[in-house]
């Protein structure tokens, strides 16, 4: 009995190496590591200290000429309220339950960064990534603006942006209560 278990223990450890051996697949010679200059080049995430942030400025009184200029308009009204895509601007910005804001990002936001970040790699619509760093600053001020949340005169660039105060606060942590089996909140935005 003992030889027998033996032969039974090298054979299970066989069969381990065996597939183990197997689930390593294949090599099909295809593809490369990326270097860490591709890396680097494709991580392009904003987070909210701003720290990865380009050069370039920009202002509300930019942003609308941007606005206008690309076509902004046509997705979401030419006040940033009525067009086919989500509204950009609130009916009441000074409303302090943030939560009736519904999904308007330049209010909903936790950090301006965010705004930016977003602009940057979503917008326009099929022409993503073709906004210059300038006409993305001025956007996000132009966004922030018109939603009460800077002066108009601010100049928005890599060390201003993350010092912005968002509506939201630290709210963006909390969210309301709620119990199995109750509708929705009305206007809450998800």
């Amino acid at each position: 009995m003992g030889t027998r278990r033996v032969f039974l223990i090298a054979f299970a450890f066989a069969l381990l190496i065996g597939v183990s051996a197997l689930a390593q697949g294949p090599t099909y010679g295809v593809g490369r590591t990326p270097t860490a200059e591709e890396i680097r080049a494709l991580d392009i995430s904003i987070g909210p200290t701003g720290e990865e942030l380009p050069q370039g400025k920009g202002t509300a009184k930019e942003g609308a000429q941007v606005y206008r200029a690309k076509g902004c308009a046509g997705c979401h009204g030419a006040a940033g309220i009525g067009g086919t895509a989500p509204n950009l601007k609130s009916k009441d910005p000074k409303n302090p339950d943030v939560w009736a804001r519904g999904r308007i990002l330049p209010l909903r936001a936790p950090f301006a960064t965010t705004v930016w970040d977003y602009i940057n790699r979503g917008m326009p619509l099929n022409r993503e990534g073709t906004l210059t760093a300038d006409e993305v600053y001025a956007l996000t001020a132009y966004l922030l603006y018109i939603n009460d949340v800077i002066p108009e005169d601010e100049t928005l660039d890599a060390q201003s942006l993350p010092k912005v105060k968002m509506p939201i606060g630290d709210k963006y942590a909390s969210l309301p209560d709620w119990k199995p089996r109750t509708p929705r909140l009305k206007g809450y935005p998800y």
